[in-house]
């Protein structure tokens, strides 16, 4: 395969040794080559580049002034280390993170991921129609690669359709992992406040704090809904309100359903609520499978201690076509991060140098 040796056309040149694209500089002797952007936030910019070495596309994100903000610089490590230590098929690749020039003061990040075409949210919000099995097939790709990491140990914990990346061929990657963590060791406190609200469990919603997988699950159900229905199933505008949703759709709760809950002003706003029979989820997804709405039900439980697991979702007869069980296989190993030694921007910044060593040690 021919490499390019320099960049295409309307990429700027910044001087002898370097050029630019929508704030990302490369060197000119770099091995990626920028193509075009394809992603601007407050987080930076994203553009897709090639790997004039391999001739493979890749997509670079460049994380602008990472350490101004200790919660970002941590979120940006987290998702390194965890990216660093897993391979799955469903789980987005982090090839590579451009070595800084300067180890004690480089405050921009470059991670380079494979190239994906889009995310579950454009699709889903599209015109494009989208079959039973097109729903079967995003819905095992989404549960394979979350199974494979709660067998690594890691809860994602913000599992939504913007994070769930697709190729033109249907290929279904799980990214952005900014808030995943460890279920267990030494990792920070597990806290209430994570998930985006339209996707948290009922469980963060209420301040339960010794959750687990459960809370991904949740939010895989909602996914499901949304594919179903072409819209998010639970659109609150605050805690209480989301709360006050998905009670209206699954029906008020017995007092064994609520028994987790130990938050006594919340548990008391939930039984005050008006009393709901529920909606029929046959109703609401007119036409769906009917094995896809017995999935959904057994997803959208609002207790964690009855809601069906990722191995039992993978084996429910909606995904009979698609489930195959010699690639239903687990981590190598679990991941424990311990981040308790990381107190400021200095060992941020070493930490995270020490982790962009690992994509450079060869």
């Amino acid at each position: 395969m021919a490499t390019l040796v320099g960049p295409p056309d309307g990429i700027k040149r910044r001087g002898k040794h370097h050029y630019s694209l929508g704030g990302l500089l490369f060197e000119v002797d770099s091995k990626y080559v920028p193509l075009e952007q394809i992603g601007k936030g407050a987080y930076g910019v994203v553009c897709s580049s090639v790997n004039t070495k391999t001739g493979e596309k890749v997509a670079i994100k460049k994380l602008q002034n990472v350490f101004q903000n200790s919660i970002e610089a941590v979120r940006t490590l987290r998702e390194m280390a965890i990216l660093g230590r897993v391979k799955h098929e469903n789980v987005i690749a982090l090839k590579d993170v451009m070595l800084p020039v300067h180890q004690r003061s480089f405050n921009d990040v470059y991670m380079v991921y494979e190239l994906m075409d889009t995310d579950l949210g454009h699709i889903i919000w599209s015109q494009q129609p989208l079959t039973d099995e097109h729903c079967q097939f995003f819905l095992y790709q989404i549960l394979s690669g979350l199974k494979y990491l709660h067998s690594a140990n890691v809860l994602h914990r913000d599992l939504k359709p913007g994070n769930l990346l697709i190729n033109a061929n249907c290929d279904l990657k799980i990214a952005d992992f900014g808030l995943a963590r460890t279920t267990a060791g030494a990792d920070e406190v597990m806290t209430e406040y994570v998930v985006t609200r339209w996707y948290r469990a009922p469980e963060l919603l209420v301040m339960h704090d010794n959750y687990g997988a459960s809370i991904d699950i949740w939010s895989v159900g909602c996914i499901f809904a949304e594919i179903l229905g072409r819209k998010p199933i639970f659109k609150g505008t605050d805690a209480l309100n989301q709360l006050s949703l998905i009670i209206n759709v699954l029906g008020a709760q017995s007092e064994e359903d609520l028994e987790f809950i130990e938050n006594p002003r919340l548990k008391r706003f939930i039984e005050t609520l008006p009393h709901s029979p529920g909606v029929n989820f046959s109703e609401m997804f007119h036409g769906a499978n009917p094995m896809a709405i017995d999935l959904l039900k057994r997803m959208l439980v609002f207790d964690p201690r009855k809601r069906i697991t990722v191995a039992e979702a993978l084996r429910h007869p909606y995904l009979k076509e698609c489930y195959n069980p010699s690639s239903d296989i687990p981590a190598r190993s679990q991941i424990q991060l311990d981040m308790s030694n990381i107190r400021d921007m200095r060992t941020v910044r070493q930490a995270m140098y020490e982790e962009i060593l690992r994509y450079h040690s060869l």
